[in-house]
């Protein structure tokens, strides 16, 4: 699906939570047989947050999702829509964002989650950008939130690395600061999926000892397949973007990908021909926080003034399912 239709429609207001507690290489070097070197060579990792015992995701979120009300100066009870990008809710039912809401009191707001893993912030705003632009909604909250420690399985050395916790929200209203989106890309690809996924606890695979035993309700992922897909798939969606738009790469001021593995993100920045010093990254601090990754270091690099009014910035985001997608915006 693709979108080249501008919306009058821009971010108003940003916010992120990371938990207190720091996991870091040389903690994991005690857990498993692994090395901060080979980890910061192969992911560009070297910590990761991890929730606390009485963190649940919908606490993450909520965190984050007050400090972008608070900047945007929307109060709770207008927020219209609470959309939540997760792959490790609260509970499979209700919704996380019906949690959220409820933390929030922002009684006057439908709630739903979505599920495209690291993708789904970008699907969640490409959603709440439509409904604003056409006037179903005033103004919508999108929040990106996961504990994916609660799904890592700490013995598997080649992905217990990768995982952290984290959130990150934004609240998206008609513009007034001459935001607006450009250009959206969404896409699937339904015919891996065990390429990333977390097998046992849903009805193909219910929850029982077995599924307990051989370790099923942790996460699984292919690494290498996943490398070469997400450096091709993401490669095309930049190099899409003028083909589509006519706008050239060099007047994209930022480009804020998920956050995945660094050599995944310099592998697309080059294959696209331009300089990586243009991708936003923080996994060396925050590591892979699939939906959660793109809002958290989309807040960072607006508070640390890498992105101001005005500039473009490109959304990348690449996860199970296998989806993808793309959001060209002027902020």
């Amino acid at each position: 699906m693709r979108s080249h239709i501008a919306l009058p429609v821009e971010i108003a207001g940003l916010g992120s939570y990371l938990p207190d507690r720091v996991l870091t290489n040389h903690d994991l070097e005690q857990m498993v047989e692994t090395s901060d070197e080979w980890i910061t060579q192969r992911t560009g990792i070297r910590e990761r947050r991890v929730a606390a015992e009485d963190q649940a995701t919908s606490d993450l979120a909520v965190s984050a999702a007050r400090q972008a009300l608070e900047q945007a100066a929307v109060a709770p009870e207008k927020v219209e829509a609470i959309i939540c990008a997760t792959c490790t809710p609260d509970y499979l039912f209700p919704a996380t964002a019906c949690l959220v809401q409820a933390a929030l009191v922002a009684e006057n707001a439908v709630c739903y989650d979505v599920e495209a893993a690291c993708s789904g912030f970008v699907f969640g705003v490409a959603q709440a950008a439509a409904m604003v632009a056409v006037g179903v909604l005033e103004n919508a909250l999108v929040i990106g939130a996961e504990t994916l420690s609660r799904f890592t399985d700490y013995t598997d050395r080649r992905s217990c690395i990768l995982f952290g916790d984290g959130a990150g929200a934004a609240v998206l209203t008609k513009s007034h600061n001459g935001g607006e989106v450009l250009y959206c890309e969404l896409g699937a690809d339904g015919r891996r999926p065990e390429l990333m996924t977390i097998p046992a606890g849903g009805a193909r695979i219910p929850a029982s000892d077995k599924t307990v035993k051989d370790r099923g309700h942790y996460i699984r992922l292919e690494g290498r397949e996943v490398f070469k897909y997400a450096v091709n798939k993401l490669g095309e969606l930049v190099l899409r973007i003028p083909q589509e738009t006519g706008i050239p790469l060099s007047d994209i001021k930022l480009i804020v990908p998920h956050q995945s593995n660094d050599r995944i993100i310099r592998s697309v920045c080059e294959r696209a021909g331009i300089p990586d010093s243009k991708a936003y990254m923080n996994i060396d601090r925050v590591g892979n926080t699939s939906a959660a990754s793109i809002p958290i270091a989309l807040d960072e690099a607006v508070r640390s003034g890498r992105l101001e009014r005005g500039d473009l910035v490109l959304l990348l985001g690449f996860g199970g399912g296998v989806t993808w997608g793309s959001i060209l915006l002027r902020y």
